[in-house]
């Protein structure tokens, strides 16, 4: 992966991620987050996957049920969210559009991405810290704003 901070000030800074075929989407930028003492952010991305694993949350079990794609997939829209979970440590909340070859989507919660060739991530820090907190009568970590 190559990085780049484009803008810093105000409790705000942006960077622009590269990722190169074979990383795995969701953990790269979740290390990145990590390196770069990132507890608050959102991010977008476009890009293309070799194969990948999106989520339906199942209400009634309270868990996300898998979707594989196993195939190559137009990234057409990732947006998300970095927040601090219970453990103190960024973590990743994102929704992807998968475009596929017919021209037919997929879309859902990512659960896993593996790049091919490429996938670009804006991510901008929020100045105000969050923190997402484990929900059990749902089993679910939402952002807690208060």
């Amino acid at each position: 992966m190559q990085s780049k901070l484009m803008s810093s000030g105000g409790g705000k800074r942006m960077w622009v991620l590269v990722l190169a075929s074979g990383e795995e989407a969701k953990s790269t930028i979740v290390d990145f987050a990590k390196r770069n003492n990132l507890k608050a952010a959102s991010f977008v991305a476009l890009g293309a996957f070799e194969r990948a694993k999106l989520g339906y949350f199942d209400w009634q079990k309270k868990e996300y049920l898998p979707i594989p794609v196993e195939e190559q997939v137009e990234l057409v829209s990732l947006v998300g969210d970095i927040a601090e979970n219970d453990k103190h440590e960024a973590d990743f909340h994102g929704h992807a559009v998968l475009g596929r070859r017919d021209g037919s989507t997929r879309g859902g919660h990512l659960l896993e991405g593996v790049v091919r060739p490429t996938l670009e991530v804006t991510l901008t820090e929020t100045p105000a810290h969050l923190r997402r907190r484990m929900h059990p009568d749902i089993n679910v970590a939402l952002i807690d704003i208060s």
